[in-house]
């Protein structure tokens, strides 16, 4: 089992950062992989960014060259540097983690960016 905690979401004008952070607790060793996905309303839940145990990360366009993704092994700890928000950043922002044949979710953080 793994459980994730998200947290660092708030209110920010368009233009503004936020970090967001996910720790990771239980059987971390057996993790493969994190990442953050997003759902505004009435929307489906998309892909944030992705970062494996090697480092590798991926991002859809939306955010790509705005939003960075790093990792702390020693915390179990996943980060979500996001800059330059829009308002079509608001959502609420979901930490994953993988483990073979089986994704875990953390409960969610809202971002509301404002303009």
């Amino acid at each position: 089992q793994v459980q994730l905690v998200e947290s660092g979401g708030g209110l920010v004008q368009a233009g503004g950062s936020l970090r967001l952070s996910c720790a990771a607790s239980g059987t971390t060793f057996s993790i493969f992989a994190m990442g953050w996905y997003r759902q505004a309303p009435g929307k489906q839940r998309e892909l944030v960014a992705t970062i494996t145990r090697s480092g590798i990360t991926n991002y859809p366009d939306s955010v790509k060259g705005r939003f960075t993704i790093s990792s702390d092994d020693a915390k179990n700890t996943v980060y979500l540097q996001m800059n330059s928000l829009k308002p079509e950043d608001t959502a609420v922002y979901y930490c994953n983690a993988d483990i073979p044949r089986r994704r875990y979710w953390g409960q969610g953080t809202q971002v509301t960016v404002s303009s």
